[in-house]
């Protein structure tokens, strides 16, 4: 059991990484993994267990809490009537499969790795927000059909659960690619990680179920009262990043964030090698 004291840290990080990630979600219609996994990842030891399982946690934890994030971002975002309903029923079924097939996946990854493609992944999707034109362009007027469209959406869900991100960056791309405004596919990628943390928490959950060493609080590798303490500030901050996003420029907020996520990014890979 953790001392009372002991807790202090953690649960003022982790309520910190909270609002910090629902902002970020509502203004860039991310889930905030790409805040709360390296938050997780510093906060974890302090909440004992081994530390070859804190990856695991974190990036189940993580998608406990997009659940939270994403559904009330989906929400405010859904007023505004930014939220492309059909996109997102056209492409659950594909990527809940994918999601199911990242968590298998990860079952087989040791923590290292599993930090390596986190921080891969973090590094690859700061482009989108430091080169800006990226997402300007247009390629066509249809969104992606057929098997292009298993493809996508069911890549989409197994590297999102992968990562314990809610897939937002990269909806986000394909939606503005196929000429979707930046609002509409910012409100529709809300969505995206709503169908993705669901199955993800429940996998990372049974998966981890019978391993030793989890930190204190853990169900699986989701950790209960990190998960509680990061929703009930993520819920508070949503809709104030759904506002920002609708009535701010957002290219500066998109070139900081790019910055913070090289940043984590070189952290994680640090991490990494130590581990």
């Amino acid at each position: 059991m953790v001392e009372s004291v002991g807790w202090l840290v953690p649960a003022v990080g982790l309520l910190i990484a909270g609002l910090v990630a629902g902002f970020a979600g509502g203004v860039f219609g991310i889930g905030g993994g790409f805040i709360v996994v390296p938050a997780l990842l510093l906060m974890l030891p302090l909440l004992g267990g081994d530390h070859a399982q804190y990856a695991h946690v974190a990036i189940g934890t993580s998608a406990a809490t997009i659940i939270v994030t994403s559904i009330r971002s989906v929400m405010s975002h859904a007023k505004r009537g930014s939220v492309d309903f059909e996109i997102l029923k056209s492409w659950a079924p594909w990527v809940v499969l994918g999601d199911g097939v990242g968590v298998l996946l990860a079952s087989h990854v040791d923590g290292k790795v599993l930090t390596m493609v986190f921080a891969s992944g973090v590094l690859l999707m700061s482009l989108n927000f430091l080169v800006p034109r990226m997402g300007d362009k247009v390629i066509t007027d249809q969104m992606p059909s057929g098997m292009l469209r298993v493809g996508i959406a069911g890549g989409l869900g197994t590297f999102s659960s992968l990562l314990g991100i809610g897939g937002g960056t990269i909806a986000i791309m394909v939606m503005t690619l196929c000429g979707r405004s930046i609002h509409k596919a910012v409100g529709t990628a809300s969505g995206v990680g709503t169908l993705i943390a669901i199955p993800s928490a429940i996998g990372f959950a049974i998966i981890g179920l019978h391993d030793k060493g989890l930190p204190w609080g853990s169900l699986g590798f989701v950790n209960v009262p990190a998960t509680l303490a990061i929703a009930s500030m993520s819920v508070l901050t949503a809709p104030l990043g759904v506002a920002a996003a609708h009535w701010l420029e957002p290219r500066m907020l998109k070139r900081i964030f790019g910055v913070y996520l090289i940043v984590i990014s070189m952290v994680m890979f640090h991490n990494a090698l130590k581990i």
